[in-house]
């Protein structure tokens, strides 16, 4: 059972868990020897859509596409 008084040390490091898993992540697929180092790489961008909601109703949504080192 782990210990309820000492914090993670990702947030005594000041960084979220997210910040942290992604950080990891990152280090994982820069090991990785080619061809699966360049496919983990290009898995690594992210697409999503956002939407803004005006009076109650969603307008045109807009694609975005990021990957971490942007």
């Amino acid at each position: 059972m782990a210990s309820t008084g000492a914090a993670p040390f990702w947030r005594a490091a000041g960084m979220t868990y997210v910040n942290y898993a992604n950080l990891c992540a990152k280090m994982v697929r820069n090991c990785l020897k080619e061809p699966h180092k360049s496919e983990a790489i290009s898995r690594e961008k992210v697409h999503y859509s956002i939407s803004k909601w005006t009076d109650g109703k969603p307008e045109k949504p807009s694609v975005r596409t990021d990957s971490p080192d942007e």
